[in-house]
Protein backbone atom coordinates (compact mmCIF):
# COMPACT_ATOMS: atom_id res chain seq x y z
CA UNK A 1 0.00 0.00 0.00
CA UNK A 2 1.51 3.36 -1.05
CA UNK A 3 1.93 6.37 1.23
CA UNK A 4 -1.02 8.22 -0.37
CA UNK A 5 -3.43 5.38 0.43
CA UNK A 6 -2.13 5.19 4.01
CA UNK A 7 -2.61 8.94 4.45
CA UNK A 8 -6.15 8.76 3.03
CA UNK A 9 -7.04 5.92 5.41
CA UNK A 10 -5.73 7.85 8.42
CA UNK A 11 -7.70 10.90 7.34
CA UNK A 12 -10.84 8.79 7.04
CA UNK A 13 -10.31 7.31 10.50
CA UNK A 14 -9.95 10.78 12.01
CA UNK A 15 -13.18 11.90 10.36
CA UNK A 16 -14.99 8.78 11.57
CA UNK A 17 -13.70 9.33 15.11
CA UNK A 18 -14.87 12.93 15.02
CA UNK A 19 -18.39 12.02 13.92
CA UNK A 20 -18.56 9.21 16.45
CA UNK A 21 -17.82 11.72 19.20
CA UNK A 22 -20.44 14.11 17.80
CA UNK A 23 -23.00 11.28 17.68
CA UNK A 24 -22.21 10.27 21.26
CA UNK A 25 -22.59 13.83 22.52
CA UNK A 26 -25.86 14.13 20.62
CA UNK A 27 -27.21 10.90 22.10
CA UNK A 28 -26.21 11.91 25.62
CA UNK A 29 -27.85 15.29 25.09
CA UNK A 30 -31.07 13.55 24.08
CA UNK A 31 -30.67 11.22 27.04
CA UNK A 32 -30.26 14.10 29.46
CA UNK A 33 -33.32 15.86 28.03
CA UNK A 34 -35.33 12.64 28.29
CA UNK A 35 -34.04 12.06 31.80
CA UNK A 36 -35.23 15.48 32.92
CA UNK A 37 -38.48 15.11 30.97
CA UNK A 38 -39.45 11.69 32.31
CA UNK A 39 -38.47 12.27 35.93
CA UNK A 40 -35.02 13.66 36.43
CA UNK A 41 -33.34 15.46 39.28
CA UNK A 42 -35.70 17.06 41.71
CA UNK A 43 -38.46 14.62 40.84
CA UNK A 44 -41.42 15.26 38.67
CA UNK A 45 -42.63 13.77 35.42
CA UNK A 46 -44.34 14.96 32.28
CA UNK A 47 -46.71 11.96 32.32
CA UNK A 48 -49.52 11.19 34.80
CA UNK A 49 -48.12 9.40 37.83
CA UNK A 50 -48.28 8.82 41.58
CA UNK A 51 -45.62 10.91 43.31
CA UNK A 52 -43.58 9.45 46.13
CA UNK A 53 -41.32 11.26 48.59
CA UNK A 54 -39.15 9.75 51.30
CA UNK A 55 -38.72 11.33 54.72
CA UNK A 56 -35.95 9.67 56.70
CA UNK A 57 -33.61 10.49 59.54
CA UNK A 58 -34.01 13.45 61.86
CA UNK A 59 -36.80 15.83 60.88
CA UNK A 60 -35.69 19.42 60.52
CA UNK A 61 -36.88 22.56 58.76
CA UNK A 62 -36.16 21.15 55.29
CA UNK A 63 -36.47 23.81 52.58
CA UNK A 64 -35.92 21.41 49.69
CA UNK A 65 -38.58 19.00 50.94
CA UNK A 66 -41.09 21.82 51.40
CA UNK A 67 -40.42 23.04 47.86
CA UNK A 68 -40.93 19.52 46.49
CA UNK A 69 -44.24 19.23 48.29
CA UNK A 70 -45.34 22.59 46.88
CA UNK A 71 -44.45 21.44 43.36
CA UNK A 72 -46.35 18.19 43.85
CA UNK A 73 -49.39 20.13 45.06
CA UNK A 74 -49.29 22.28 41.91
CA UNK A 75 -48.37 19.51 39.45
CA UNK A 76 -51.21 18.51 37.14
CA UNK A 77 -49.43 15.23 36.37
CA UNK A 78 -48.96 14.11 39.99
CA UNK A 79 -52.34 12.53 40.65
CA UNK A 80 -51.61 11.35 44.20
CA UNK A 81 -48.83 11.33 46.78
CA UNK A 82 -47.24 8.54 48.84
CA UNK A 83 -45.17 9.76 51.81
CA UNK A 84 -42.71 7.06 52.91
CA UNK A 85 -41.58 7.75 56.47
CA UNK A 86 -38.65 6.24 58.34
CA UNK A 87 -37.82 8.70 61.10
CA UNK A 88 -37.51 8.79 64.90
CA UNK A 89 -38.78 12.39 64.89
CA UNK A 90 -37.03 15.71 65.19
CA UNK A 91 -37.92 19.33 65.84
CA UNK A 92 -41.53 20.14 66.50
CA UNK A 93 -41.32 23.14 64.18
CA UNK A 94 -39.83 21.06 61.38
CA UNK A 95 -42.63 18.53 61.76
CA UNK A 96 -45.23 21.30 61.83
CA UNK A 97 -44.04 22.83 58.54
CA UNK A 98 -43.91 19.48 56.76
CA UNK A 99 -47.34 18.54 58.17
CA UNK A 100 -48.87 21.73 56.76
CA UNK A 101 -47.17 21.25 53.38
CA UNK A 102 -48.58 17.71 53.11
CA UNK A 103 -52.04 18.96 54.06
CA UNK A 104 -51.75 21.48 51.23
CA UNK A 105 -51.16 18.57 48.84
CA UNK A 106 -54.07 16.63 50.36
CA UNK A 107 -56.43 19.51 49.58
CA UNK A 108 -55.91 18.77 45.89
CA UNK A 109 -55.16 15.03 45.59
CA UNK A 110 -55.12 11.81 47.66
CA UNK A 111 -52.21 11.35 50.08
CA UNK A 112 -51.12 8.13 51.82
CA UNK A 113 -48.53 7.83 54.59
CA UNK A 114 -46.38 4.73 54.26
CA UNK A 115 -44.98 4.02 57.73
CA UNK A 116 -41.84 1.95 57.28
CA UNK A 117 -39.51 0.81 60.06
CA UNK A 118 -40.07 3.83 62.27
CA UNK A 119 -42.36 6.87 62.32
CA UNK A 120 -42.34 8.20 65.85
CA UNK A 121 -42.92 11.57 67.51
CA UNK A 122 -42.62 14.23 64.76
CA UNK A 123 -42.46 11.32 62.30
CA UNK A 124 -45.94 10.27 63.40
CA UNK A 125 -47.05 13.91 63.35
CA UNK A 126 -46.18 14.02 59.65
CA UNK A 127 -47.94 10.70 59.03
CA UNK A 128 -51.22 12.09 60.37
CA UNK A 129 -51.27 14.68 57.57
CA UNK A 130 -52.24 11.97 55.06
CA UNK A 131 -55.74 10.76 54.25
CA UNK A 132 -54.69 7.19 55.04
CA UNK A 133 -51.88 5.75 57.19
CA UNK A 134 -50.55 2.32 56.19
CA UNK A 135 -48.00 0.63 58.45
CA UNK A 136 -46.19 -2.67 58.67
CA UNK A 137 -47.18 -5.10 61.38
CA UNK A 138 -43.83 -4.61 63.11
CA UNK A 139 -43.39 -0.92 62.28
CA UNK A 140 -42.74 1.34 65.27
CA UNK A 141 -44.87 4.44 65.65
CA UNK A 142 -46.49 6.69 68.24
CA UNK A 143 -44.35 8.46 70.87
CA UNK A 144 -46.75 11.39 70.93
CA UNK A 145 -45.12 14.03 73.05
CA UNK A 146 -42.63 16.89 73.30
CA UNK A 147 -39.28 17.04 75.08
CA UNK A 148 -36.78 19.81 75.87
CA UNK A 149 -33.29 18.78 76.97
CA UNK A 150 -30.22 20.74 77.96
CA UNK A 151 -26.84 19.68 79.39
CA UNK A 152 -25.47 20.55 82.82
CA UNK A 153 -21.70 21.00 83.07
CA UNK A 154 -21.44 23.08 86.24
CA UNK A 155 -20.07 20.15 88.31
CA UNK A 156 -17.35 19.49 85.75
CA UNK A 157 -16.43 23.19 85.71
CA UNK A 158 -16.16 23.22 89.51
CA UNK A 159 -13.80 20.23 89.45
CA UNK A 160 -11.42 21.93 87.05
CA UNK A 161 -11.67 25.29 88.77
CA UNK A 162 -13.66 27.26 86.18
CA UNK A 163 -16.65 29.43 86.96
CA UNK A 164 -19.02 31.40 84.72
CA UNK A 165 -20.09 34.89 85.73
CA UNK A 166 -23.01 36.60 84.01
CA UNK A 167 -24.88 39.86 84.02
CA UNK A 168 -28.30 39.80 82.38
CA UNK A 169 -31.33 42.02 81.94
CA UNK A 170 -33.76 39.69 83.73
CA UNK A 171 -33.58 36.42 85.71
CA UNK A 172 -35.09 34.32 82.89
CA UNK A 173 -32.82 35.63 80.13
CA UNK A 174 -30.75 32.77 78.57
CA UNK A 175 -32.36 30.17 80.81
CA UNK A 176 -31.93 27.29 81.21
CA UNK A 177 -28.15 27.52 81.21
CA UNK A 178 -25.68 24.61 81.13
CA UNK A 179 -23.45 26.52 83.55
CA UNK A 180 -25.73 26.37 86.60
CA UNK A 181 -28.83 24.47 87.76
CA UNK A 182 -32.08 25.96 86.51
CA UNK A 183 -34.16 27.96 88.95
CA UNK A 184 -37.74 26.92 89.65
CA UNK A 185 -38.92 29.93 87.61
CA UNK A 186 -36.82 28.79 84.64
CA UNK A 187 -38.13 25.22 84.93
CA UNK A 188 -41.70 26.53 85.01
CA UNK A 189 -41.09 28.64 81.91
CA UNK A 190 -39.71 25.68 79.93
CA UNK A 191 -42.40 23.33 81.25
CA UNK A 192 -45.14 25.73 80.11
CA UNK A 193 -43.56 25.95 76.67
CA UNK A 194 -43.33 22.17 76.40
CA UNK A 195 -46.92 21.68 77.56
CA UNK A 196 -48.21 24.24 75.07
CA UNK A 197 -46.50 22.42 72.18
CA UNK A 198 -47.74 19.12 73.60
CA UNK A 199 -51.33 20.37 73.71
CA UNK A 200 -51.02 21.46 70.06
CA UNK A 201 -49.69 18.00 69.11
CA UNK A 202 -52.51 16.23 70.97
CA UNK A 203 -55.15 18.43 69.35
CA UNK A 204 -53.63 17.76 65.95
CA UNK A 205 -53.80 13.98 66.44
CA UNK A 206 -57.35 14.17 67.79
CA UNK A 207 -58.45 16.19 64.77
CA UNK A 208 -56.71 14.11 62.12
CA UNK A 209 -57.58 10.72 63.61
CA UNK A 210 -61.16 11.75 64.46
CA UNK A 211 -60.70 10.67 68.07
CA UNK A 212 -61.89 12.25 71.34
CA UNK A 213 -59.13 14.31 72.93
CA UNK A 214 -59.36 12.35 76.17
CA UNK A 215 -58.74 9.14 74.23
CA UNK A 216 -55.68 10.64 72.54
CA UNK A 217 -54.35 11.85 75.90
CA UNK A 218 -54.32 8.26 77.15
CA UNK A 219 -52.04 7.34 74.23
CA UNK A 220 -49.94 10.52 74.34
CA UNK A 221 -47.65 9.61 77.22
CA UNK A 222 -44.66 8.92 74.99
CA UNK A 223 -45.57 5.26 74.44
CA UNK A 224 -44.43 3.67 71.19
CA UNK A 225 -46.55 1.07 69.41
CA UNK A 226 -46.03 -1.65 66.84
CA UNK A 227 -48.12 -1.36 63.71
CA UNK A 228 -50.50 -4.01 65.07
CA UNK A 229 -50.91 -2.14 68.35
CA UNK A 230 -51.31 1.18 66.56
CA UNK A 231 -54.12 -0.26 64.45
CA UNK A 232 -55.94 -1.43 67.57
CA UNK A 233 -55.80 2.06 69.11
CA UNK A 234 -56.70 3.78 65.80
CA UNK A 235 -53.40 5.54 65.25
CA UNK A 236 -53.08 3.92 61.80
CA UNK A 237 -55.71 2.84 59.28
CA UNK A 238 -54.32 -0.35 57.79
CA UNK A 239 -51.50 -2.87 57.97
CA UNK A 240 -49.80 -3.63 54.71
CA UNK A 241 -47.49 -2.34 52.02
CA UNK A 242 -47.38 -1.11 48.44
CA UNK A 243 -50.30 -3.22 47.21
CA UNK A 244 -52.54 -1.95 50.00
CA UNK A 245 -51.52 1.64 49.29
CA UNK A 246 -52.37 1.28 45.60
CA UNK A 247 -55.65 -0.45 46.50
CA UNK A 248 -56.62 2.53 48.66
CA UNK A 249 -55.66 5.00 45.95
CA UNK A 250 -57.80 3.05 43.51
CA UNK A 251 -60.81 3.74 45.76
CA UNK A 252 -59.96 7.41 45.28
CA UNK A 253 -60.00 7.10 41.50
CA UNK A 254 -56.25 6.64 41.00
CA UNK A 255 -55.56 3.85 38.50
CA UNK A 256 -53.15 1.08 39.49
CA UNK A 257 -51.61 1.45 36.04
CA UNK A 258 -50.13 4.84 36.88
CA UNK A 259 -46.39 4.60 37.56
CA UNK A 260 -44.93 5.66 40.89
CA UNK A 261 -42.33 8.39 40.40
CA UNK A 262 -39.81 9.30 43.10
CA UNK A 263 -39.59 13.04 43.67
CA UNK A 264 -36.03 13.16 44.93
CA UNK A 265 -34.00 15.90 46.49
CA UNK A 266 -32.46 18.28 43.98
CA UNK A 267 -28.75 17.64 43.59
CA UNK A 268 -26.31 20.44 43.11
CA UNK A 269 -25.11 20.77 39.54
CA UNK A 270 -22.15 18.53 38.85
CA UNK A 271 -20.26 17.09 35.93
CA UNK A 272 -21.46 13.70 37.13
CA UNK A 273 -24.97 14.29 35.77
CA UNK A 274 -23.57 12.70 32.60
CA UNK A 275 -23.64 9.18 34.02
CA UNK A 276 -27.23 9.40 35.30
CA UNK A 277 -28.51 11.05 32.14
CA UNK A 278 -26.83 8.53 29.85
CA UNK A 279 -28.02 5.58 31.93
CA UNK A 280 -31.62 6.83 31.87
CA UNK A 281 -31.49 7.38 28.10
CA UNK A 282 -30.17 3.89 27.32
CA UNK A 283 -32.77 2.42 29.67
CA UNK A 284 -35.56 4.23 27.81
CA UNK A 285 -34.35 2.96 24.40
CA UNK A 286 -34.08 -0.63 25.63
CA UNK A 287 -30.30 -0.82 25.98
CA UNK A 288 -30.20 -0.85 29.76
CA UNK A 289 -29.02 -4.45 30.01
CA UNK A 290 -26.34 -3.96 27.37
CA UNK A 291 -24.69 -1.16 29.34
CA UNK A 292 -25.49 -2.37 32.83
CA UNK A 293 -22.70 -2.15 35.43
CA UNK A 294 -22.14 -5.90 35.18
CA UNK A 295 -21.81 -5.71 31.40
CA UNK A 296 -19.43 -2.75 31.55
CA UNK A 297 -17.34 -3.89 34.48
CA UNK A 298 -15.31 -6.18 32.26
CA UNK A 299 -14.07 -3.09 30.44
CA UNK A 300 -13.32 -1.12 33.60
CA UNK A 301 -16.24 1.23 32.93
CA UNK A 302 -17.39 1.13 36.54
CA UNK A 303 -14.47 3.46 37.33
CA UNK A 304 -16.08 6.10 35.10
CA UNK A 305 -19.26 6.40 37.14
CA UNK A 306 -17.91 7.14 40.61
CA UNK A 307 -20.00 9.82 42.27
CA UNK A 308 -17.14 12.12 43.10
CA UNK A 309 -13.33 11.98 42.99
CA UNK A 310 -12.06 9.22 45.25
CA UNK A 311 -8.87 7.27 45.81
CA UNK A 312 -9.79 3.78 46.93
CA UNK A 313 -8.27 0.37 47.17
CA UNK A 314 -10.54 -2.28 45.66
CA UNK A 315 -10.32 -6.00 46.26
CA UNK A 316 -10.25 -7.92 43.01
CA UNK A 317 -13.25 -10.24 42.51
Amino acid sequence: MDQMAIADRRSLRRKLSFWRVVALVFLVGIGFALYRYVGGEGGGSAVPHVARIEISGMIMDDKDLLERLDRIAESSQAKALIVSINSPGGTTYGGERIFKAIRKVAEKKPVVSDVRTLAASAGYMIATAADQIVAGESSITGSIGVIFQYPQIDEVMKKIGISMEEIKSAPLKAEPSPFHPASEEAKTMIRNMVLDSYAWFVDLVADRRKMPRDEVLKLADGTIFTGRQALNVKLVDKLGGDDDIRAYLETRGISKDLPVVEWKERKSSSSFWFASAAAEFFKQVGLGEAISPDALRAFGADKLFLDGLVSVWQVRH
